[in-house]
């Protein structure tokens, strides 16, 4: 551990050469869209016309490309637990199902990216409960949690027709008021719920609209459509969002990004395992960042891994980065995107690399400077999730 920080310190100088800005004086928002994916993607998915025309025309003009989730149907918390610590879930046992109710509560520390800031808040429109989330925001640090019954209050709720979640517009209307209220230096992590499952045609008025010409063979038309059309809500939800930022006057920028697919498609995990496992993200920020040193990153951007944002937000923002972040930073740059296995060519691997091409690459095709990258993320995981901490000691987080 002791070398390992040696060496990171070493590029974490190198890398703050360049860097003007710090974290701790950036407003960040990490916004986990539920089942965000466009299905147009989705083999022999067939829709006319274009349901999320506002976040495809954004990704054309700042931060943007394909998320590998590891999960398909569900696993929002593990994508959320990816984010905010950086950690991949393809090194945990395959027993660790869910690291937010399994490891965090028994850890004496958690290192979250939140910790780099002054003030960090989770809103989540939904049930606190699930994935023990009121617990592991409070082991993370986390100064408030704004959820449906908690002390906190959501307020303007909305639904949508008949679907029973709160809109993606009562998301963004709380975390704007976040944004407008708290100073610069805040972390927040915000929860959409619109576009959980059941999907039912009884949802919207207009699912017909997006009714597929096909689909997979066992794969419901109706179901697509309701699904397609929560997404059309949520895009004009984002424009509206995207626009009060831009007006306000202090660094925000924003990461978004799907953390699964629905599980309403019927294709073959593998033959199509990959795709499936696909999402979108964007990272944007807004006007006042701009006119003061961030900028839109274009290497490395096309294929990554939930653990890649908090680097890739560092560099978007011209910000400093730790030992960690800088450990983190060369993972981003140098390893294909991470993921539990998608099922993609029958491989009995619990872990995958996926490259900027969408191509599953084995460990073994690796370089020799590759394998030795991931062993150094591997113990320090080991360090952090397992081991004795020591990373703490020798001031690798901080």
């Amino acid at each position: 551990m002791e070398k390992i920080v040696k060496e990171y310190q070493v590029v974490a100088k190198e890398i703050n050469k360049d860097r003007k800005n710090s974290l701790s004086s950036q407003t960040i928002m990490f916004n986990l869209s539920e089942s965000f994916s466009n299905p147009k993607r989705v083999p022999g998915v067939k829709i006319k016309g274009n349901p999320i025309p506002y976040i495809l025309s954004l990704k054309k003009t700042t931060t943007s490309g394909l998320m590998m989730s590891s999960g398909y149907g569900g696993g929002t918390a593990n994508m959320e637990y990816m984010t905010l610590t950086g950690l991949a879930t393809a090194n945990f046992s395959s027993t660790m199902q869910t690291p937010f109710s399994q490891l965090v509560p028994g850890l004496a520390r958690n290192w979250t990216f939140n910790k780099l800031f002054n003030y960090a808040v989770s809103v989540h429109p939904y049930q606190g409960i699930f994935y023990s989330r009121i617990t592991a925001y409070a082991k993370f640090g986390f100064n408030r949690f704004y959820y449906l019954g908690s002390k906190y209050k959501i307020t303007d709720q909305k639904r949508i027709k008949n679907n029973p979640f709160l809109s993606d517009e009562t998301a963004y209307t709380n975390a704007l008021r976040q944004l407008k209220n708290d100073e610069s230096g805040t972390f927040i992590n915000l929860v959409t719920i619109q576009n959980h499952m059941p999907y039912m045609t009884t949802d919207y008025k207009n699912y017909s609209k997006w009714l597929p010409t096909s689909v997979s063979e066992g794969t419901d038309k109706g179901t697509v459509a309701t699904y397609t059309t929560g997404l059309t809500y949520t895009d004009k939800a984002v424009k509206q969002f995207i626009k009060q930022i831009n007006k306000i006057q202090k660094p925000i920028t924003v990461v978004f990004y799907g953390d699964h697919l629905p599980g309403i498609y019927n294709n073959s995990m593998a033959k199509d395992g990959t795709k499936l496992h696909e999402t979108d993200y964007f990272i944007y920020s807004n006007t006042y960042a701009r006119e003061h040193g961030a900028r839109t990153l274009t290497s490395n951007t096309k294929v990554v891994s939930p653990n890649d944002f908090m680097a890739m937000v560092a560099e978007q923002t011209n910000s400093k980065v730790t030992p960690y972040l800088a450990l983190m930073t060369k993972v981003y740059e140098d390893l294909p995107a991470v993921s539990i296995n998608t099922g993609q060519n029958n491989s009995t691997a619990s872990l995958q690399f996926t490259n900027s091409k969408g191509q599953v690459v084995k460990y073994s095709q690796l370089t020799k400077k590759q394998k030795r990258l991931w062993q150094d993320y591997k113990l320090v995981q080991y360090d952090l999730t397992a081991g004795k901490q020591y990373l703490y000691q020798l001031h690798m987080m901080k």
